[in-house]
């Protein structure tokens, strides 16, 4: 997906694990590190401290086995921060849940898509991402 998103939005706006910051009463004892961000401006223009959260187009959590974390604590903290779209790319159960329209400490929208199903990030609605290349492929016998 990183690779994808690198086509997308160029390999100088999409970062691995980069600490972010979020809202103001979570900063104290959050520093979350996502998997992937898309920033909004090059990476080489945050020069000091972490990237603050509205510069952020998308944020990406891969959960295995931080699935509810990613779905439930992490999309609260996002949402504090505005974080405009966040998906979490669910390993167990092959799918996609984005997250979108921050207000308060949840997302209005949160839909998740399967894999035979595409989806495209808010910030450039004409590139469709296919689910189904998130995963490995499955096993005969899966």
């Amino acid at each position: 997906m990183q690779y994808w998103l690198a086509r997308v939005f160029g390999e100088d706006y999409v970062q691995p694990e980069t600490p972010i910051d979020v809202a103001a009463q979570d900063n104290p004892i959050n520093e979350p590190e996502p998997d992937i961000v898309v920033l909004r401006r090059p990476m080489t223009e945050y020069t000091e401290g972490n990237v603050p959260s509205m510069e952020l187009q998308l944020v990406v959590e891969v959960a295995d086995t931080t699935l509810l974390t990613d779905l439930r604590t992490k999309a609260a903290i996002y949402a504090r921060a505005g974080i405009a779209e966040y998906w979490v790319v669910d390993i167990p159960n092959r799918r996609i849940v984005v997250h979108r329209q921050p207000s308060g400490s949840r997302y209005q929208s949160v839909i998740a898509y399967l894999e035979h199903e595409s989806v495209a990030p808010e910030a450039a609605p004409e590139a469709l991402f296919e689910v189904r290349h998130a995963f490995l492929p499955q096993s005969p016998e899966a």
